[in-house]
């Protein structure tokens, strides 16, 4: 037996009594891959990166794990709701424009202190004073610097359209913009290198490809360390107390942590190991995240069918955005079809050997975005499983 097989019979076992579709996480991946993050990031602390979770009780486990500190959010609400939770360093990844969420924390001394806010603009001080409300506490900024390698003086530009702010200078001069500011302190510099950290240098089949991505990749983290230290050493000018600088990404993790500028490493999708990240030099993950679809028809011969499957990601649309079967091996989807909206019909002679309720095993293309689709997320060890915990969702919320 392989050991993806063993996985699968595992998994049968654990969830015999669970109708589909359902996803559980694999607890004993999950702590494995928790593990890897903190090796590769020698001795710095991860911030776990929350879209790529979407699950507090996983966010309270991996946050209880030694080489783990802090959490980075994706909207201001959820930010919120963390911190009322009890989490209390919640770093926003993004720009808000979320009025009423600033009013909220710059009125209550606890979120203050809790939440980092976000900026690469001096117009975002603006709407979170005019949403103020009254509210007189000091509110914690991060600057975000953009990551892109450039060529050919800017013609050429590889990596993420995030931060207007490239230079040195120009970091610095919205810091001191912060610093001129009553109500505001810059606490850190947030710089996620997106063209490193989340595009695969070992794409299966395409090996042409796969050497031109780990070349760029290489050019692009030589400048960016060259450029990222020229950037804390000029807002450390403006800033001598800035308490973080974080970067970094599952797939970039120990280049990052290489880096003597960077404070702390960003990381969340490494827990789940999606199917995006399969196609990496730097590290080997184990699933941990998986959902199944019930097998509802037999249309003929090396053909079933699930009911449900139409679980896209976000990003570019393409094959790599949808999920892929996984257990048994030997699944494809019918390129007529695709992943269905209501049933996905699934090809191979593999089919043959299912019935009708047997499970299919999918992996999501993203880590997070499969609790958008799940209430509840069966936790297993072993073959069996030990707890079931909400997803966002499942408590309610589905903050974008």
């Amino acid at each position: 037996m392989t050991a993806r097989a063993a996985d699968r019979a595992r998994y049968d076992r654990a969830t015999a009594q669970l109708d589909a579709p359902v996803a559980i996480v694999d607890l004993d991946a999950f702590d494995a891959n928790a593990d890897d993050l903190v090796r590769r990031a020698g001795g710095k602390p991860i911030r776990v990166a929350s879209k790529s979770v979407r699950c507090r009780a996983l966010l309270e486990r991996v946050l209880a794990r030694e080489g783990f500190a802090g959490i980075m959010s994706f909207t201001l609400a959820e930010s919120l709701w963390l911190a009322r939770s009890g989490f209390d360093d919640v770093l926003l990844a993004y720009p808000s424009a979320d009025r009423a969420g600033y009013a909220e924390l710059a009125a209550d001394p606890k979120l203050a202190a809790a939440v980092t806010v976000m900026i690469d603009d001096p117009a975002q001080l603006d709407l979170i004073d005019a949403a103020r409300a009254g509210g007189s506490e000091v509110v914690r900024v991060c600057l975000e610097l953009d990551t892109a390698l450039t060529l050919l003086g800017g013609r050429v530009r590889i990596g993420a359209r995030r931060s207007p702010l490239h230079s040195p200078a120009q970091v610095a001069e919205v810091a001191r913009a912060v610093a001129r500011r009553p109500g505001f302190k810059v606490v850190g510099i947030m710089a996620y290198e997106g063209h490193v950290a989340g595009v695969g240098d070992a794409v299966a089949g395409r090996p042409l490809r796969s050497r031109a991505v780990r070349l760029m990749q290489a050019a692009a983290r030589r400048e960016l360390a060259e450029r990222r230290a020229a950037v804390v050493r000029a807002v450390r000018e403006v800033v001598p107390d800035l308490e973080f600088v974080n970067g970094g990404g599952t797939g970039s993790v120990q280049h990052t942590a290489a880096e003597d500028a960077v404070t702390e490493i960003a990381a969340g999708s490494g827990l789940y190991v999606p199917r995006l990240f399969d196609n990496y030099t730097s590290f080997r993950g184990r699933p941990a995240a998986l959902f199944a679809l019930p097998v509802v028809r037999r249309p003929g011969v090396g053909v079933v069918t699930v009911l449900g499957g139409g679980y896209p990601a976000s990003g570019a649309p393409g094959v790599d955005r949808l999920p892929v079967p996984y257990l048994p091996e030997g699944l494809r989807y019918d390129p007529q079809e695709g992943a269905g909206e209501v049933q996905t019909p699934l090809l191979g002679p593999v089919a043959d050997d299912l019935l009708i309720g047997d499970k299919v095993w999918f992996r999501h293309a993203k880590a997070g975005e499969l609790c958008e689709r799940f209430d509840t997320l069966h936790l297993v060890e072993g073959d069996a499983v030990t707890a079931t915990v909400p997803t966002y969702r499942g408590e309610g919320h589905t903050f974008l």
